[in-house]
């Protein structure tokens, strides 16, 4: 007997555009009583980079969705009271605490890979666990040095060794300290009733899938396997289990997933204008972001700078529910620079003149440079919008 095709919803790319904005918090009031730890939930993952230009990747995220949050206050808040922990998801990401057992499957993974990049001394790994039941928490400066010499990779058998701890779960990483990663053993601080791997591989798979399309909103299979970096059949196996509904979206080639509760209701409310991180979620994976937004985004960081379009740190920006261009941040004293801006036409003259006083106040800068605009006919109107928003 031939199965009858799952029924689906139907939906124009518009409400795909909307739903996904919602699920990413740029689509009405922010919860603002939750405040940075609300964020991190209804997200699932905050991207870390070493990067920092206006700020850190990981403080950019709560500003982009919850305004001028004081950046001591979004490190607090990952931090304090074991509300999170930092582990390999769609990069190295601060996750919710409450997340860590479904982590488990990549741990037992990681304990199984019969090849590493750095070969680990022997002794080293039982030593560094010693330590650090004995010392608390430490850097891997202070457990003996993180490198061999000054290349980046050139790692000290000690940093071979808690990192591989990290990875395996026997370690966890309880704070960033001036970007050193502060170590600590998971048996102190991961609470209790969390701590032990006990969940099968595929009730992991099953949540973080769940996880993905909740903080997505609507996704097609590579979407969702993106967000976590899962495997397109690790997706395949558990999705149908997760709670997400299949819907067809206008204009998209491939199948997409939906969470029920997006669905529920319209999306509404107010807009966030705001200027992103390269590392945000909303634009992590490209495919997705040209596909929503009919925007490319590349960050350039890595790019030798003579082949770079739009600039180092190119960061975009957000308004109206669309991507209206970019700016290439930086700072000199007080001042903010703009070394250089991508407008989508005239109309988000306004929208960008906005996002960079309001970053500008929120970094402590008193000024707003504008060095090039890739359209010069729009630098005077720009300078003007900005003058006007500093006045």
């Amino acid at each position: 007997m031939t199965s009858l095709p799952r029924p689906t919803t139907d939906l124009s790319a518009d409400e795909a555009r909307r739903i996904a904005l919602r699920a990413q918090g740029f689509l009405g009031a922010p919860d603002r009583r939750s405040g940075v730890r609300g964020v991190l939930r209804h997200l699932g993952a905050v991207q870390l980079d070493t990067i920092s230009v206006l700020a850190r990747s990981h403080e950019l995220i709560p500003y982009a969705r919850l305004g001028a949050v004081g950046r001591q206050a979004v490190e607090r808040a990952y931090w304090t009271d074991a509300h999170a922990f930092e582990y390999w998801s769609h990069a190295a990401c601060v996750l919710p605490i409450e997340e860590w057992p479904h982590f488990a499957f990549r741990r037992r993974a990681y304990r199984a890979r019969p090849h590493w990049g750095h070969e680990l001394p022997e002794g080293v790994y039982d030593q560094v666990v010693k330590q650090l039941r004995a010392e608390g928490p430490l850097t891997a400066t202070e457990l003996g040095g993180a490198k061999k010499t000054s290349d980046w990779w050139d790692w000290s058998g000690t940093k071979v060794a808690v990192e591989r701890a990290l990875m395996y779960g026997e370690v966890v990483c309880v704070e960033r300290r001036g970007w050193k990663r502060v170590y600590d053993l998971a048996e102190r601080a991961v609470p209790a009733e969390l701590l032990h791997d006990e969940l099968d591989d595929a009730e992991c798979l099953r949540r973080l899938v769940r996880l993905a399309g909740q903080s997505l909103g609507v996704g097609t299979r590579a979407d969702i396997a993106d967000y976590h970096r899962l495997k397109g059949e690790q997706v395949d196996a558990v999705i149908e289990g997760s709670g997400l509904v299949p819907v067809t979206v206008e204009g998209w080639a491939k199948p997409a997933w939906a969470d029920p509760a997006a669905l529920a209701t319209p999306p509404r409310g107010r807009h966030r204008t705001t200027l992103l991180s390269p590392f945000d979620s909303l634009v992590w994976e490209r495919a997705r972001t040209e596909r929503i937004f009919g925007f490319t985004h590349r960050l350039e960081a890595y790019v030798p700078k003579p082949k770079r379009v739009h600039g180092y740190f190119a960061m975009p920006v957000l308004a109206g529910g669309r991507l209206v261009g970019r700016v290439d941040p930086a700072r000199e004293g007080r001042t903010l620079v703009a070394r250089q801006i991508t407008l989508d036409g005239a109309r988000a003259v306004p929208s960008v003149a906005q996002a960079l006083v309001e970053a500008a106040s929120w970094v402590d800068c008193t000024d707003v440079r504008v060095e090039r605009v890739d359209a010069p006919e729009l630098r005077e109107p720009l300078v003007l919008e900005l003058a006007r928003a500093l006045a």
